[in-house]
């Protein structure tokens, strides 16, 4: 005799998952771009030596350029905010130690004298 199987539909079905995919690890944030950044903001912050840490700043960023174009890292808008940063902090510096050396001058030209 022939019996019906109702569980036709069991059979077919199976209760386990796919397999996760593979970890992949994201990529990592460039050293230098970071470096970059944090002199650049010290570079706004920290007055008259603020000029020097800018330099070191631009440098900092554009060695992070040259090595994002080798590798996979992350970090281009790290490296452009520190260059923009160094730029504007050496450049506000510039023009404060040039108005510094261009008062002394002028305040040593007009003939005044303290004897």
């Amino acid at each position: 005799m022939y019996q019906p199987n109702h569980n036709n539909v069991d059979r077919n079905y199976n209760d386990t998952l796919p397999p996760p995919p593979p970890y992949v690890a994201p990529p990592r944030t460039n050293s230098k771009s970071i470096v970059s950044l944090v002199l650049g903001i010290l570079s706004i912050m920290i007055p008259y030596l603020g000029f020097l840490i800018g330099i070191v700043a631009i440098v900092f960023a554009s060695l992070s350029f040259k090595e994002l174009r080798m590798r996979p890292e992350q970090g281009r808008g790290l490296a452009v905010a520190g260059l923009v940063c160094g730029i504007i902090g050496t450049a506000i510096y510039a023009i404060v130690l040039l108005l510094i050396l261009l008062g002394a001058i002028l305040f040593s030209a007009s003939g005044y004298s303290t004897y």
